[in-house]
């Protein structure tokens, strides 16, 4: 069983994203475009973009805007051309902080996420400094309204999961970023819907911070986020307890 729940982190993100939907669908459409680049423009046979255009579409993304971001991204279409990045670094109290990005001006970036993190008390720090902490992973969430103790048991066996989680606000389960999108519609199919999803960073543990760092680690991570280059940004600290502070 895993330990911290991702839930706290999951609806953060979630209405971060709904307030910016301007924001969420450029990040969408960027992921679309560099997946179909690197794996070509079948969804059917590129899990990525299969992933990228199912929540592009959960996210209400017109489907021309998906079609031409997979031209873009196959080169039929022409359009600015995108690379995936990533940097690491430390918040304050030592928090881990990994930031993905997808841009068309490495300086740019870089110089962007290196003053988020100097004006919100962190350092950005050398590549292999803090991902090692982490794992990829699906992760599909379920409301605790849906179902019951025993038929989520017998879920998680049905699909085979590699882990799940269990609290007082929902279901947990976790797979390989491979088998992340199967497992979500195999449990559809099911009849339990999952509320959330994604393949994330997972940290291999958490961290609890004091309340002054939590609040400035909360402020880091949101600076993070408003750059526009910046497609995700995973951390360490158990979040339920920080945002608690930071409130």
């Amino acid at each position: 069983m895993s330990g911290h729940s991702k839930w706290a982190s999951i609806k953060r993100k979630k209405a971060v994203t709904d307030a910016r939907r301007g924001q969420l669908w450029t990040r969408l459409l960027k992921e679309i475009t560099v997946a179909a680049r690197l794996g070509g423009g079948d969804p059917e046979g590129n899990a990525r973009l299969r992933v990228a255009v199912q929540e592009a579409k959960g996210a209400n993304v017109p489907s021309d805007n998906i079609d031409r971001a997979i031209k873009r991204g196959t080169g039929t279409l022409e359009g600015v051309s995108y690379e995936e990045v990533s940097y690491e670094g430390y918040g304050p109290g030592g928090a881990a902080i990994l930031v993905e990005a997808v841009t068309d001006n490495r300086n740019r970036t870089v110089a962007e996420i290196r003053h988020a993190f100097s004006r919100n008390g962190g350092s950005l720090g050398d590549s292999g400094c803090v991902s090692w902490m982490f794992d990829k992973r699906g992760y599909v969430a379920f409301e605790k309204s849906s179902m019951t103790e025993e038929q989520f048991m017998e879920l998680a066996l049905e699909l085979n999961v590699d882990d799940l989680s269990s609290d007082q606000e929902g279901y947990e389960i976790f797979t390989s970023p491979e088998s992340y999108l199967d497992t979500r519609e195999a449990a559809a199919a099911s009849g339990f819907e999952p509320a959330a999803g994604e393949i994330s960073m997972i940290p291999q543990s958490y961290v609890e911070l004091s309340d002054e760092h939590a609040k400035t680690v909360i402020k880091l991570i949101e600076s993070l986020e408003e750059l526009d280059d910046v497609q995700n940004v995973w951390s360490n600290v158990n979040l339920d307890a920080a945002l608690a502070t930071a409130n």
